[in-house]
């Protein structure tokens, strides 16, 4: 069974290499050098070409693709190429396809408005008539679609003929656990990869507010800087805030809780029941951050016993091996 991860994205790497571990031949392609690229096999790097260039990469690559893999698992809802019509040619061919929805790709405001979330935004370049044109072309030739939570599901489960929930995945045991001292003075990170979808404007507010009421901490914002530094601050950090306005976590919630520390991130209160009853994620959102990191920054006691929770619940539930297997019985089903 040979497997191609692509075109970007942050998971990828990992799943990849998960599934490696549990015998398939998997490669993870990201077609952009950009932060999301860092865990990939291969970088086609099509960023740093002219179109004329990116477009002959693209077409050479694709030609050793089909010859090469037997499932193709698409990530963002994007394919090989940009006109998707890759597709045809792949079904044509017999290869079998499933295609992974991350979020902005998939995500209608209008429904997303619909489950008691004032607080929600989409990105602008994915308005609701590209969502539905997108998710039309890809099910015309792929029934399966894999999204990484409940969240996710209403949007695209009229689409496809299966919807599969398969949580993200973390090597946390690369990654050891530096619990939070309740004695130093604390530190809260914030790494926003889109400022208006992370709610980063209500996070420096909050901030600013606490730091004027001579609340005693320190903030880091970690906005373009390589993802080892991101690392090495979550290592620091006593508490991080992840996104505020969707309803659900995303890779910094693993990642911190993984390094052992307590996360702030909006779990929409639908949702929270489809979640694992250990999630230890404190939940903010715009109207409440304020006090919820106050509260949280008052509470250095409850630091570390949060981080472990967070720890042994990314060590379960987002357990890379888990979830490759998940993704094996998803295969054999295409």
């Amino acid at each position: 069974m040979k497997v191609l991860l692509s075109p970007h994205g942050i998971g990828i790497g990992t799943l990849a290499q998960a599934l490696r571990e549990q015998g398939a031949d998997a490669t993870a392609c990201s077609f952009s050098n950009d932060i999301y690229a860092y865990l990939s096999d291969v970088c086609l790097k099509l960023n740093e070409h002219p179109y004329r260039e990116r477009e002959a990469i693209r077409r050479a690559f694709f030609d050793e693709a089909k010859r090469t893999y037997d499932i193709f698992h698409f990530h963002f809802g994007e394919t090989l190429f940009q006109d998707k019509s890759d597709l045809k040619i792949l079904k044509g061919l017999g290869k079998k396809m499933v295609v992974h929805h991350n979020g902005s790709d998939a995500r209608l405001l209008s429904v997303a408005r619909s489950f008691d979330n004032p607080h929600v935004v989409v990105k602008e370049t994915w308005p609701e008539e590209r969502i539905h044109a997108n998710l039309k072309l890809l099910s015309t030739y792929i029934d399966h679609a894999i999204v990484n939570d409940h969240e996710l599901v209403p949007y695209v489960k009229s689409y496809y003929k299966h919807v599969h929930v398969v949580p993200y995945a973390i090597d946390a045991q690369r990654i050891a656990p530096v619990y939070p001292s309740p004695v130093a003075e604390p530190l809260v990170v914030h790494a926003p990869s889109h400022r208006e979808i992370k709610g980063t404007d209500y996070v420096i507010a909050a901030v600013e507010r606490l730091k004027r009421e001579g609340v005693r901490f320190r903030f880091k914002l970690l906005e373009n800087i390589p993802h080892h530094q991101v690392m090495e601050w979550y290592r620091q950090c006593t508490i991080a805030v992840d996104q505020l306005r969707i309803g659900t976590y995303a890779n910094l919630s693993m990642e911190v809780m993984a390094m052992g520390k307590p996360v702030i991130c909006y779990i929409r209160e639908d949702l929270r029941r489809t979640f694992p009853p250990s999630l230890p994620i404190v939940s903010a959102n715009p109207d409440t951050i304020y006090q919820v990191l106050k509260d949280l920054l008052q509470r250095p006691s409850d630091w570390r016993a949060l981080g472990m929770q967070g720890r042994r619940y990314v060590e379960d539930t987002h357990n890379y091996r888990k979830v490759a297997e998940m993704l094996l019985r998803i295969y054999r089903q295409l």
